[in-house]
């Protein structure tokens, strides 16, 4: 097969990992890629968010299957316009991706399917905002309505804080993500991430994962795009996703299908879990970042039979095996991040350490130059083990981190801390 990835980030290289695994991949290329992909496979320069170059490109290199891996080409209708060239894609349609480019969409989504999320209002002015703040308890969360790369949610504790981000927000602090804000109230519990294949009728469950999104550690400061991650996640065991399944993924599903818009390709539902109860925090139509890092280190070479039989519709004949065993992921990052940060340093040590079907440092904002990696992005690195045990796992990634010189680069050191014990 020869198979095209959308995209230039961790979770890119990781997808790119695993399908190289599989022996049915004759031929890999990424566009655009970064230089931790240019080592495993082909990169090419192509405005992934232009569905016609995309499908003019998948048809010049005779491309078999496309994988779209950020929302961003799902949302601008990239998948449509290769399905309508004949192509075979793992994404789901514009109107499907609205699931994640409008919050309110999913909120009207889920009130239409019964699916049990946190009450909310939709508004499109500023004031209307803060007079309905005015009246919310705290704390509460504020959403830009579009996408704004994992970073347009604030969970304000305080009421001053809650007005600086709806003011910030429709004050063109992420664009257009942000000229329609959706507040929620607050949801008490532990968050996990319950991944799903869906063909347009079947759903296939995949995995299980608990992202860190707020910058420092025990969960404090900014939210972030994500800060490291681990799978399985054990708060989400098997009643708890039984109930996920049956009560908010499932019941999506058959509105969108009811809507005539029904959805193919990887949902990723963020779970508010309380007292064993899941509510919908949000949902993603692609692989979260970096808990598909954590995800394919575990998958391995059956993520492309996987995400090949969702492309192709057949899901009912294929079935995730899982080992019995724990991923993590250390996103490094450069200091400043999630604000502002610079670019360009030099990252050194990255060539002594040995990438193994265990162990590997996916990259997420990297350039090569003069034969060198420098850091080219605000989340940088993934430092992504597998063991038999959650502190097998933490403590090769951080020993992976410890192996590298970059002064320039940061990251929490308590990855894994709601499952594990801290050292120290």
């Amino acid at each position: 097969m020869n198979i095209l990835i959308l995209g230039s980030g961790g979770r890119e290289h990781a997808i790119a990992w695993a399908v190289m695994q599989n022996p049915k991949c004759d031929r890999l290329i990424v566009a655009p890629g970064n230089a931790g992909i240019a080592s495993i496979a082909e990169c090419a320069d192509l405005d992934i968010l232009d569905g016609d170059a995309v499908a003019g490109f998948a048809a010049e290199q005779a491309i078999d299957l496309i994988i779209i891996g950020p929302e961003a080409p799902l949302a601008a209708g990239v998948a449509d316009t290769c399905r309508a060239a004949g192509l075979t894609v793992f994404g789901p349609s514009a109107e499907a991706a609205r699931l994640e480019s409008s919050k309110s969409f999913t909120k009207a989504i889920c009130d239409a399917a019964g699916a049990p999320t946190a009450g909310y209002a939709h508004f499109t002015d500023l004031e209307a905002a803060r007079a309905y703040l005015a009246r919310q308890p705290m704390p509460i969360v504020i959403k830009a309505d579009g996408l704004a790369a994992g970073k347009g949610v604030v969970v304000a504790t305080e009421r001053d804080e809650a007005v600086r981000a709806l003011e910030h927000m429709f004050g063109g602090e992420f664009g257009a993500a942000g000229s329609e804000v959706v507040i929620e109230e607050f949801m008490e519990g532990e968050e996990a991430s319950y991944f799903v294949l869906v063909d347009g009728e079947e759903v296939l469950p995949i995995g299980t994962a608990q992202d860190h999104k707020r910058v420092g550690d025990g969960d404090t400061g900014p939210n972030t795009g994500g800060m490291g991650a681990y799978s399985p996640a054990p708060i989400l065991d098997s009643q708890v996703a039984r109930k996920a399944l049956d009560e908010i993924i499932r019941p999506t599903m058959r509105e969108m299908a009811k809507r005539g818009t029904p959805y193919r390709g990887v949902l990723y539902a963020g779970l508010m879990i309380h007292h064993g109860q899941p509510r919908l925090v949000e949902y993603n139509v692609r692989f979260g970042d970096p808990e598909c890092q954590v995800l394919m280190m575990r998958l391995g070479g059956q993520a492309l039979d996987l995400i090949q039989a969702c492309a192709e519709g057949r899901l009912g004949a294929v079935e995730a095996q899982w080992a019995d065993d724990h991923a993590l992921t250390v996103v490094m990052a450069a200091k400043g991040y999630p604000g502002s940060y610079e670019k360009g340093s030099e990252i050194r040590g990255l060539d002594a350490l040995e990438a193994s079907s265990s162990a590997m440092v996916f990259h997420a904002g990297t350039k090569a130059r003069e034969g060198g990696i420098v850091a080219n992005g605000g989340r940088v690195l993934n430092f992504t083990t597998r063991g038999a045990t959650l502190a097998e796992a933490r403590d090769a990634a951080y020993a992976m981190v410890e192996a590298i010189d970059w002064p320039e680069g940061f990251c929490r050191s308590d990855i894994g801390w709601r499952a594990l014990p801290q050292k120290g």
